[in-house]
């Protein structure tokens, strides 16, 4: 029995893989006790005890777990930012070219961020398949819930005496230095970073992530884009919708709880909106790296996820 530790579970990311892993009868949890979370000697233990370990720490402290490994045989996940753009670690998200079999052979993978995995979905096949110059200049728009934020962030939504200003949406990073923008930049090709603009709302989690396109940036039509999606995405936990919406509307909120993602292409031949859907907790963090687990151990991808 494949014996997996998550190191970091008492946070939004580790609480979610604890809970879809919990169910599973063919991995065995290992646990710490609350009091020994923090202990650096009994994170080591449990590490080189471990076949398969999850990373749901800050930046530094995922650096310290790989160190506190050592030269153990576990395969680590890591959802902290601290590895997303290392060469020596696979890059997690399965349905870009050549990722699954990097992410099967590896003992090192970097789970993508919740916000660069919808921007990546939609911009990585473009420049790849040379619809988008590598240098063309973007711009990114990504709602996202509060989860997101973590624990401090949902306490402040959930609080009854909250801030009246977070009842309505808000934008964040305007400083332009969003510690994805290195990962979408990298894992896409691009060299110029995007106009990043992350905004949190009113509602627990899900990710919408929309990238605009005008003709004079399009190498080709708005029919290829979406063939190429269609092509590329027709798996259960990535998909090409091309009925995506609701009347109209699109709601961040549609993917909640789910581990799936949905691409979408609207617009017309003068303004092209690439929009991307799923759950800034599934998909974006937590069902991802189960993903990442199941292709390690050689199973169906989608054991244990809820799609």
């Amino acid at each position: 029995m494949t014996k997996v530790f998550i190191d970091g579970s008492a946070g939004t990311t580790g609480l979610r893989i604890h809970e879809r892993l919990a169910a599973r009868a063919d991995l065995e949890l290992l646990i710490l006790p609350d009091e020994m979370r923090k202990d650096p000697a009994a994170r080591a233990e449990m590490l080189k005890s471990a076949d398969v370990a999850f990373l749901c720490l800050p930046d530094a402290a995922a650096i310290e777990a790989v160190g506190l490994a050592g030269e153990s045989n576990v395969r680590m996940i890591d959802t902290s930012t601290a590895h997303r753009t290392n060469p020596a670690w696979a890059y997690g998200f399965a349905e870009l070219a050549g990722k699954r079999e990097q992410i099967a052979a590896s003992s090192r993978v970097a789970n993508p961020g919740c916000h660069a995995s919808g921007f990546v979905a939609l911009v990585e096949p473009l420049v790849r398949a040379g619809l988008i110059a590598a240098d063309v200049a973007l711009t990114c728009v990504s709602l996202t819930g509060y989860s997101g934020g973590g624990k401090k962030m949902i306490a402040e939504y959930e609080d009854a005496a909250r801030d009246p200003l977070l009842d309505a949406p808000r934008q964040y990073g305007l400083t332009q230095t969003h510690k994805h923008l290195p990962e979408m930049c990298a894992v896409t090709g691009l060299t110029v970073a995007p106009a990043f603009c992350p905004i949190v709302a009113d509602f627990y989690s899900g990710m919408e992530v929309t990238v605009p396109l005008f003709k004079k940036d399009l190498r080709g039509t708005v029919a290829d884009i979406r063939a190429l999606y269609a092509d590329l995405y027709n798996t259960k936990l990535l998909h090409y919708n091309a009925e995506m919406g609701e009347g109209g509307l699109l709601s961040a909120a549609a993917f909640s709880g789910r581990d799936d993602m949905e691409l979408g292409v609207f617009g017309n031949d003068e303004r092209v909106l690439l929009v991307s859907r799923f759950d800034n907790l599934g998909k974006g963090a937590s069902g991802a790296a189960i993903q990442n687990m199941n292709i390690m151990l050689g199973m169906d991808e989608t054991t244990g996820l809820c799609v």
